[in-house]
């Protein structure tokens, strides 16, 4: 074998290489990312996913029995119901945004984690922005 072919073996080698240590990080990395959404922005076949769902919480939608809880949360356009069994945010409240992490089942999120604004700079910016473009925002536009 000549110099030149084994550079080229030693570079095919190390490509090789290089995409199966990529292949194995992204197969890892597939169950443990979270996606962020809004209500009209989710998509079909996202059952049994874990993500993030962001806007606003519907007036008139909030029940509450004990820790168990249950809300729809709207960005104007769409709409999905949450439950959540554990203690809401202190600043959770109609009409103010919120950040609900959990997966989703039957079309409902059931929330593992629940986080309320207290100000319009605790809104994560992609909850704002999409708020924005549907002409929904309450908050100021800095």
């Amino acid at each position: 074998m000549t110099p030149k072919q084994q550079r080229l073996a030693a570079v095919i080698a190390i490509a090789a290489l290089l995409g199966l240590a990529v292949w194995l990080v992204l197969t890892a990395l597939r169950d443990n990312i979270v996606f962020f959404y809004i209500p009209s922005e989710i998509p079909a076949g996202m059952e049994d996913r874990a993500i993030r769902l962001g806007g606003l919480v519907k007036e008139g939608s909030v029940d509450i029995d004990g820790l168990a809880s249950q809300f729809v949360v709207t960005d104007g356009v769409g709409e999905i119901a949450v439950s959540f069994d554990g203690a809401l945010p202190s600043l959770f409240r109609e009409g103010q945004g919120v950040v609900a992490e959990g997966r989703i089942n039957d079309g409902r999120l059931t929330a593992s984690n629940v986080l309320a604004k207290h100000d319009e700079t605790y809104m994560p910016r992609e909850v704002a922005e999409s708020l924005k473009e549907k002409g929904v925002w309450q908050g100021s536009d800095e």
